[in-house]
């Protein structure tokens, strides 16, 4: 007796969930993954600095717990794409940038201000600049992917 069950129509992929999608493969997957290592470590390096010796340098350990904050949230809102995702990844991806710059830029010119360093330090030196590469990366990502989105009356 052949199975009389109806099959199931395939809807088209809405632009949305293709917008979703662009950070679970491919180019978007690698970003989520690089941020993710980012979070790990921002995480783990301001808990163990401000747990140890916060007395040192409290300015530059509350910026590193920071920058974890906002590797967290970047993670998070790139791996779960939607719209409203997309503009919490716009949103930590700028305040990442003008963190990393800002911090960079002060670290550079006022080190005494830094006694210690953090993720942000001369502009992400001491992760070999990445932090000043990923959230350009990043902010590029989201405009490349942003350009598939139907225009709205």
């Amino acid at each position: 007796m052949p199975d009389e069950r109806p099959v199931p129509e395939e809807r088209p992929v809405s632009a949305e969930r293709q917008r979703a999608a662009s950070t679970r493969s491919g180019p978007g997957r690698v970003l989520v993954a690089v941020y993710a290592v980012f979070a790990v470590a921002a995480t783990s390096r301001a808990t163990v600095q401000m747990l140890t010796k916060f007395a040192e340098a409290p300015l530059a350990y509350v910026l590193s717990a920071f920058s974890a904050v906002v590797y967290v949230v970047a993670t998070v809102a790139l791996a779960r794409g939607g719209p409203t995702a997309r503009k919490v990844a716009w949103c930590a991806c700028g305040v990442e940038l003008a963190g990393v710059l800002t911090i960079g830029f002060f670290s550079l010119f006022d080190p005494v201000a830094f006694p210690d360093a953090t993720v942000w330090s001369v502009f992400g030196r001491g992760y070999l600049f990445v932090p000043l590469v990923l959230p350009i990366l990043g902010l590029a990502w989201l405009r490349h992917t942003g350009r598939a989105e139907p225009k709205r009356a």
